[in-house]
């Protein structure tokens, strides 16, 4: 997996603080970009956020180059409806090559389970080579890829929503791929707005499990772990 941060709004976290002045000063826009210094936009943000004034969060958007994932993990991703994808289609994009596949650590772990996977991806590659060579079209072949086959995706999002994904995806309960993935995610952006993601994470970071019973009991690891998340 490879997750880059391909661009982002230039200075994020000016672009926020000056969207939360605007919001409560009388002056012109020009005159609050003036204004504004680097202490004030950490206190301003530390302030906004803890009142849970989130809408000016959305004035900062990222865009992420995401390789090496599988569309078990895209379909997931793609669920978060704020945001924009741009995915490599498997109808124009023909696997002559054998395609890429993700292999699940748990079955990696198993030498006789992972050979019959990789023997099962062979034959499948095998038989969408044979469809295409007889005039069958790529985007019908590709119907019997399976979800483990690699795929590469552009993802924006701005920092509301990614708050939001963050608090989903980040969580021990999550599926493995897009918890792994949300994490790096997580780094980068911490890289380039540091004050507006500090507390960014699982919901158990601020607040209890929302998992109830099928909480994973690892809160105080998990705090640590974010804490810590450079």
């Amino acid at each position: 997996m490879l997750v880059t941060l391909v661009q982002h709004t230039p200075d994020p976290e000016q672009a926020v603080a000056l969207a939360a002045r605007l919001c409560y000063s009388p002056v012109s826009i020009g005159d609050l970009r003036e204004r504004i210094s680097a202490g004030d936009i950490r206190s301003f943000l530390e302030k906004i956020l803890s009142l849970g004034h989130h809408s000016v969060l959305e004035h900062a958007s990222f865009t992420f180059g995401i390789e090496g994932i599988s569309r078990v993990t895209t379909h997931q991703l793609v669920r978060h409806r704020i945001a924009s994808f741009s995915q490599q289609s498997q109808r124009y994009v023909s696997h002559k090559e054998i395609f890429d596949v993700v292999l699940p650590p748990s079955i990696a772990s198993d030498p006789e389970l992972s050979g019959k996977f990789s023997a099962l991806i062979g034959e499948i590659h095998h038989f969408y080579g044979e469809m295409v060579e007889k005039g069958i079209p790529a985007e019908d072949a590709r119907y019997i890829l399976p979800n483990a086959a690699e795929t590469k995706i552009l993802v924006t999002m701005n920092a509301r929503e990614l708050f939001h994904f963050f608090r989903l995806r980040c969580c021990e309960r999550a599926q493995w791929e897009i918890r792994a993935m949300a994490v790096e995610m997580l780094k980068l952006v911490k890289a380039v707005a540091p004050v507006i993601f500090e507390k960014a994470g699982p919901s158990c970071l601020d607040g209890p499990c929302p998992e109830a019973a099928l909480t994973c009991g690892k809160v105080r690891q998990v705090k640590e772990f974010f804490e810590n998340l450079r």
